[in-house]
């Protein structure tokens, strides 16, 4: 494993699917080089604008023919993936693809073929790491969207790793998130202590782990409001203009002066520039902008049918319960619409400012009451910035108000410049003037990026995946991810991989060896040399008693056995010998004789080396003798091929070919062998033969015989 850890996330939305590669320091080397104050934060996520890439339409268009899925849409994004990750970090990298608001309204059954082939698709084709699929290829709920938004704004506020640089007061400093889609608005915040405590089991409980292993933990309430994104409260809106006359031709106040859209029953625009050889639907009617922005504010209010009940107080919207805002302490950030909607359309000379609800009002009134060829004249100019085209121009009006009446009559945010904020501000200047550079000592300000990387939820899955790496401090530590507000780890805890990751300290060997194997053969040097010079100092007796030792310890472990208690003996005789191997002092088995059971097994052993072991045989072709190698009692006599008389290598005929022949066995020269020995042997021999004569011994010693 190299100095760095990647992580790749493919965002699939409705209109489309974007990857994001990240990548973090590893655990050891963050360490080595960080300071006291690094070692207490989050590990550093880097990402870069070349590591990104998005193409059309979402994998959602796939439901149809999931099949094409890999080869249409997914091979381009894992080929650019495959370009900035090491090919050697490739195994070792998670690749996820996390599914949002597009695919959760696709069938079952075809956006579980769409997810399986996905799946499929990248595990055949590349070497990402993608162990659990229901894990890392998934449709996310907005609740998660929503805190892995939450988590991405903290993590690059600061909020997170410099509690007392934003303490907004009374013990808080992190940050609201807002974001604002097509289909879907999701919120994400930390009630202030009296809420948090009121509310408790509303609240997500969510664990991170800085780079030293200390955990982090928050209470977070996060929902989300389908149906509440631009698009489909655009289209809810003009079903509403739809019911609300007979005519064919309807104003809309939401539209620049003197435009004219028309739209279908289902309350979406018809694109007059549009080539596609499709059959269009028939238009329902005809929208004539006004340009009217303060009616239009006052038309798309009921949207926000907060004239529902709420089951549960309080409620902001749609009679879905929120814990009660403490805007003194909770200052949100919003992304996507927020963003786009309050800032792009006015990119030249306001793209920094902080959202002030006053001047922002102003502007769009402005804006949408000119008349509408005007307004394209002002687009070829480039007046609203390069990124404003007709689409936006047209989508403007309608946005704007929708994005004010959320804010601030939906979530209830202060309207800056107008509304008195209240007091419990902590006002200090330091933290004033911190606020200021990043403008975020508003309720609420608008962000596309902070310091250059852009505000994503996809940076917050990374950021909790990164902190679930790093070692816990003590094996009682309580694992990184997130779930019930309960203690311990609740029954739908999830962890950022899918299962929990396996630690091990510096002193696991396990750990030591797969993670660095080139250790491996000094280690085992290491060990060699110590063996070595132990042996020296040992000296030859001590080592004689020593592997003497071990031979009888392991002889116990091996039972009675005496194949086994031979081969017992030839590691420790070999490990302590030390190139003593050619020693002339062999230690013999002894074997009680008087014992018959324990002499039986002996002859059987004898008989099975005799029959057996072609390594005991001197024959090339093994039609020669077969000599049982044993030592002390056990010796069995050589034959002489030449005489046939038993020899111990004497005085007989041929006796230049029988010492060729005790040569070529091994045995060594006559004049080494000790003749009192030979005595000895020859009449324990003649013990063994003549206790055979016992019927229980019969057929050990006829195999003897042979």
């Amino acid at each position: 494993m190299g100095k760095w850890r990647y992580g790749v996330v493919l965002d699939a939305g409705s209109s489309g699917t974007r990857v994001h590669i990240y990548r973090w320091l590893n655990n050891d080397a963050a360490r080595q080089k960080a300071s006291d104050a690094q070692l207490h934060s989050l590990p550093v996520i880097e990402t870069d604008k070349k590591w990104t890439k998005k193409i059309h339409p979402g994998i959602s268009n796939f439901g149809e023919y999931p099949h094409q899925v890999g080869p249409e849409h997914l091979d381009k994004l894992l080929s650019h993936a495959l370009r900035y990750v090491p090919l050697d970090e490739v195994p070792n990298t998670p690749l996820f693809l996390l599914a949002t608001a597009g695919m959760r309204i696709l069938p079952e059954r075809q956006r579980k073929e769409v997810l399986d082939e996905v799946c499929a698709f990248a595990r055949n084709t590349t070497k990402f790491k993608l162990p659990d699929c229901d894990v890392h290829v998934q449709v996310i709920p907005g609740e998660t969207e929503g805190l892995y938004g939450w988590i991405a704004a903290n993590y690059l506020l600061g909020g997170f790793d410099q509690p007392k640089d934003h303490d907004h007061g009374k013990g808080h400093s992190t940050y609201g998130f807002l974001d604002m889609g097509g289909a879907s608005a999701q919120i994400a915040f930390a009630p202030n202590a009296t809420e948090a405590e009121k509310h408790s089991n509303d609240l997500t409980l969510m664990r991170l782990r800085t780079v030293d292993g200390t955990p982090l933990e928050y209470k977070v309430f996060v929902t989300t409001w389908l149906g509440f994104g631009v698009n489909q409260a655009r289209e809810r809106y003009v079903k509403a203009l739809l019911e609300s006359s007979a005519d064919k031709e309807l104003p809309d106040p939401c539209l620049p002066a003197d435009l004219k859209v028309e739209v279908t029953k289902e309350g979406k625009f018809m694109d007059a520039d549009d080539e596609d050889d499709e059959p269009k639907p028939k238009a329902a009617a005809e929208l004539v902008g006004t340009g009217q922005f303060s009616s239009c504010l006052h038309q798309t209010f009921p949207l926000l049918e907060k004239e529902k009940k709420c089951m549960d107080s309080p409620c902001l919207i749609n009679g879905q319960h929120v814990p009660a805002i403490d805007f003194d302490v909770n200052h949100f950030v919003g992304v996507s619409e927020y963003w786009h909607t309050t800032h792009e359309i006015f990119e030249d000379g306001h793209k920094n400012k902080a959202y002030d609800f006053k001047t922002y009002q102003e502007r769009v009134d402005q804006f949408c009451s000119q008349d509408w060829k005007n307004i394209e004249k002002g687009i070829k100019k480039g007046k609203w910035g390069h990124k404003v085209d007709e689409e936006k121009a047209r989508e403007v009006c309608f946005k704007a108000s929708w994005i004010i009446n959320m804010l601030h009559d939906g979530i209830g945010v202060p309207r800056v410049g107008i509304e008195d904020l209240g007091g419990g501000k902590n006002t200090t200047k330091a933290v004033i003037d911190s606020a200021k550079e990043k403008g975020f000592l508003d309720p609420f300000q608008a962000v596309n990026k902070i310091n250059d990387v852009e505000v994503s939820w996809t940076l917050g899955k990374m950021v909790l995946y990164a902190s679930s790496e790093i070692p816990p401090p003590s094996e009682e530590a309580l694992a990184v991810g997130f779930g019930s507000n309960v203690p311990g780890i609740p029954v739908d805890f999830q962890f950022p991989g899918g299962v929990p990751q396996a630690y091990e300290s510096e002193s696991n060997w396990h750990r030591l060896f797969l993670e660095n194997p080139q250790r491996i053969p000094g280690f085992f040097i290491m060990v060699f040399i110590i063996l070595f010079i132990l042996g020296l100092i040992l000296g030859k007796e001590r080592r004689n008693a020593a592997k003497q030792s071990l031979v009888n310890i392991f002889a116990r472990k091996q039972g009675k056995d005496p194949l086994h208690r031979r081969r017992a003996r030839g590691f420790p005789a070999k490990l302590f010998s030390l190139g003593g191997s050619g020693s002339s002092n062999k230690d013999y088995e002894r074997v009680d004789l008087e014992d018959g059971e324990a002499a039986n097994e002996f002859e059987l052993y004898e008989a099975y080396l005799d029959s057996s072991d072609n390594e005991m045989s001197d024959s090339s072709d093994g039609s020669g003798s077969k000599v049982g190698r044993t030592s002390g009692w056990a010796t069995p006599q050589i034959k002489s091929e030449l005489t046939g008389s038993p020899s111990y290598f004497g005085s007989t005929p041929g006796g230049g070919e029988v010492l060729n022949q005790a040569a070529g066995l091994g045995l060594g020269p006559p004049s080494t062998f000790d003749r009192s020995a030979l005595l000895s042997r020859t009449y324990s021999r003649e013990r063994i033969k003549s206790r055979a004569n016992s019927p229980k011994r019969n057929k050990g010693m006829n195999k003897v015989d042979e």
